[in-house]
């Protein structure tokens, strides 16, 4: 008797870690990745809510990303990898703002909205600036310290400009 109750308990542990196990991937692959990346390029609503979320999510982003530059000195490795990431979730959150931008928006700040895409790519530039100083036998910890520094200091003006533009523009009223 014994021998038929450890035949069923073991036939349903398999069935029981087989169903666990099939569950648990798609549990797994359902989760959101961290840090936040906004979503690919989807039509997104132009309400005043949603220019405010996206609004929001900048200006956080470019929190984070002053966070990774003051922080960088303090990681064993991968520090510049950190700040790179950071970066490119701020370039993604940017193009979900941009998104939201109802075609008057769109139209009257032209000029500024490429302004501010244009001061990313600057902002990239200290990525390149940082790998050639490292190409060129550079100390890496001097070279990072320097990128961040440059980082830092250029995301704050790059978030005044925005700032300033998104209430010319008067996002999110």
């Amino acid at each position: 008797m014994k021998s038929i109750t450890f035949k069923y308990a073991v036939a349903a542990g398999l069935l029981l870690g087989a169903v666990l196990l099939s569950t648990s991937e798609r549990l797994l692959r359902a989760q959101p990745a961290y840090p936040y990346a906004p979503p690919p390029m989807m039509a997104s609503p132009t309400t005043p809510g949603a220019q405010r979320n996206a609004m929001n999510t900048v200006q956080s982003q470019v929190g984070w990303l002053q966070n990774a530059t003051r922080t960088a000195s303090s990681y064993t490795t991968g520090a510049a990898g950190t700040v790179y990431q950071q970066f490119q979730t701020l370039r993604g959150a940017y193009a979900a703002f941009t998104a939201t931008l109802n075609p008057q928006q769109s139209a009257n700040g032209a000029n500024e909205l490429a302004e501010l895409s244009a001061g990313l790519n600057i902002l990239q530039e200290a990525f390149t600036n940082y790998q050639d100083d490292l190409a060129n036998g550079r100390d890496p910890g001097a070279a990072l310290t320097d990128m961040c520094q440059v980082l830092n200091q250029a995301a704050g003006v790059w978030l005044q400009e925005f700032n300033q533009d998104c209430r010319r523009l008067q996002v999110g009223w």
